[in-house]
């Protein structure tokens, strides 16, 4: 599931140059469009934790998958073949609905079998996302370099993934229990009156928009800001995920090792680095080392934050809800904010400003540490 979401998200990703071009729009232009893709998100994920409760993980991703092959049809047909922003507009919202859903129940039920192993592994379902958006940004690249029509690539792509997804979640997606128990030894759960909750939220929108911003800008970034063809710029966000993915794969060995906030901690020293060396490299060979360094640092922020949201299982469900929706707030900010910047200072500088948000989020990580008294049941 984490996979097929990944491929679906990245098929578009690698296109943003084409969809840029078909509509004529400036970086603020495009970041105010990508706006309605995060504004779908936002409003649907408080919504997640209850749905999932009710109607179980399965049904919920099936649904969100709807929503998102939907949505990339919608917007790869209406940027590049009808040139009709309305309807890339309201097919991005629709994409957004899906891709908060989808992504709620796979981190509740990542998270039920990460407690049943008694070891740390969502870092690796999260690597198994990454893995498809390689898949899916590699694609990308001979489709943008032989100037394959968007609306043909996302076809070409998206019904064989959804049938993928019917499938596999038919057979193979796992059952938790999410339901919040009651009675008269439970506090009512409202994480967002909970500071380690809120906190958790904090740093994973950190993160989140140091993954976002790769995701929206990175491509365009050295595009403008080293004059490469488009293909390039497809290969430096493969990169960043090829070398994101790694340490997703190695993560796991790595905090159970060392634990949650150191590991953190470096990750945001190797995100700001990396972020720094991209932008002042001077050229683009070296500037993709400054990716692999990104890469790298963007890794562990957004799997450990569910784990840490659902290391309660009562209301697991709900916290994941309201930490994703925190998070999600970077995608929501995020695009219109860097598109504004980049239309002023250029979109490779533009990224400096991501660079910043690891001060927040260095200082935010001690809220991932592993809650010792369930915080729903009253002492």
């Amino acid at each position: 599931m984490f996979a097929l979401s990944g491929l679906l998200f990245a098929s578009l990703v690698s296109r943003l140059p084409d969809v840029r071009e078909g509509l004529s729009l400036s970086n603020g232009s495009l970041g105010l469009l990508l706006l309605s893709m995060s504004a779908g998100s936002v409003i649907s994920l408080p919504l997640a934790g209850r749905l999932i409760e009710r109607f179980g993980a399965t049904a919920v991703v099936r649904v969100g998958g709807v929503a998102v092959v939907a949505g990339i049809l919608g917007a790869g047909i209406g940027a590049t073949t009808l040139g009709w922003l309305p309807l890339v507009g309201v097919s991005l919202f629709v994409e957004g609905v899906g891709v908060s859903v989808w992504d709620v129940a796979m981190n509740v039920e990542g998270a039920e079998l990460e407690r049943q192993l008694k070891r740390t592994i969502m870092p690796r379902f999260h690597a198994s996302w990454s893995v498809g958006s390689i898949v899916g940004s590699g694609i990308g690249i001979p489709m943008a370099a032989f100037g394959v029509p968007v609306g043909v690539h996302l076809l070409i792509v998206a019904v064989p993934a959804y049938a993928a997804t019917f499938f596999f979640s038919e057979r193979f997606l796992p059952q938790g229990t999410h339901v919040t128990p009651t009675g008269d030894d439970v506090a009512p759960i409202n994480p967002w009156r909970e500071r380690r909750t809120l906190l958790i939220g904090v740093m994973v929108l950190a993160y989140a928009m140091v993954e976002g911003a790769a995701n929206d800008w990175l491509s365009l970034g050295f595009i403008d800001g080293y004059d490469v063809p488009h293909w390039v710029g497809v290969s430096a966000f493969s990169l960043f995920v090829v070398s994101m993915t790694t340490g997703r794969f190695v993560g796991p060995i790595l905090l159970d090792r060392f634990g949650r906030a150191p590991m953190l901690w470096g990750c945001s020293a190797a995100s700001f680095v990396g972020i720094l060396v991209t932008v002042y490299a001077g050229s683009a060979q070296l500037a993709l080392v400054g990716v692999v360094i990104w890469g790298l640092g963007a890794a562990l922020g957004f799997p450990v934050g569910m784990s840490a949201a659902a290391d309660d299982p009562v209301g697991s469900a709900k916290r994941v809800s309201a930490v994703s929706t925190i998070g999600y707030g970077a995608f929501l900010i995020g695009p219109p904010f860097l598109g504004w910047i980049g239309d002023h200072v250029g979109t490779l500088d533009s990224l400096l400003v991501v660079a910043a948000l690891m001060i927040p989020a260095a200082m935010s990580v001690f809220a991932v540490r592993r809650a010792s008294v369930p915080v729903a049941v009253k002492e």
